[in-house]
């Protein structure tokens, strides 16, 4: 009798410590943070940054990259597993909702790999200063051709 008490006790105490342990790994899942990038004169990118802060919120989103020019717009997306599902879905809405908040700019969303890859290079050469204009238009209709390829 002693035996099963003891063991049932056991129980009750592993299920509770094992549940505790993933309350920390939650809260720090919903800590997204987003970067800011360079807002100077000669190369604005208030717009990606704003993009980033409405597109971020959403809660099948996980991570967002976004670099502007005068008229355009292009915005890389990362989706969860599990929402992965219905990326196709998720992508329109992006960009829906970004064509609505931007009309006077021209919207690209893609959540391939490789965009989200490149756009962090760009906006990490944004921080640096280590871009001009020129050079950030020739970047920017590289990753649009692409992005036509992939559709």
């Amino acid at each position: 009798m002693k035996v099963k008490i003891l063991f049932f006790i056991l129980i009750l105490i592993g299920l509770g410590s094992g549940c505790n342990g993933n309350q920390n790994q939650l809260d720090n899942y919903n800590d997204l943070s987003i970067s800011q990038v360079h807002t100077s004169k000669p190369i604005d990118q208030s717009v990606a940054n704003h993009a980033k802060e409405k597109i971020i919120t959403k809660e099948e989103i996980s991570d967002v990259k976004a670099v502007n020019t005068d008229n355009e717009l292009l915005i890389a997306i990362k989706v969860g597993n599990f929402n992965r599902f219905r990326l196709k879905n998720i992508e329109k809405s992006v960009k829906s909702d970004l064509k609505k908040m931007y009309p006077d700019h021209k919207v690209f969303v893609s959540s391939d790999k490789k965009m989200f890859w490149e756009l962090e290079n760009i906006e990490q050469r944004l921080k640096k200063n280590d871009t001009n204009k020129k050079n950030l238009k020739k970047d920017l209709n590289k990753l649009k051709s692409l992005m036509k390829e992939q559709t």
